[in-house]
């Protein structure tokens, strides 16, 4: 099972988009600065999260996350205001 994720910190309201084949752990990893795009945080929270069984859809749904129109499906499902 693979996860598209949507991941917000809570003190400098800071969004990051991706995909993980285990979510707890990708948290944690974001969570203790071992990933070089969120490591200038440390207080992530899963905001949003789809499951996939294949992981190309997963790639494919975290690229399109990552576009306008993408981040324009996730404002209206409330993610971003």
């Amino acid at each position: 099972m693979y996860y598209v994720y949507v991941i917000k910190s809570v003190d400098k309201s800071k969004i990051y988009i991706g995909y993980t084949a285990n979510l707890k752990k990708r948290l944690v990893e974001h969570n203790s600065g071992c990933v070089r795009s969120t490591k200038q945080c440390n207080d992530w929270d899963v905001i949003y999260a789809e499951d996939y069984k294949d992981r190309l859809l997963a790639m494919k749904r975290e690229r399109f996350f990552k576009t306008g129109d993408g981040r324009k499906v996730l404002k209206f499902k409330g993610i971003f205001r």
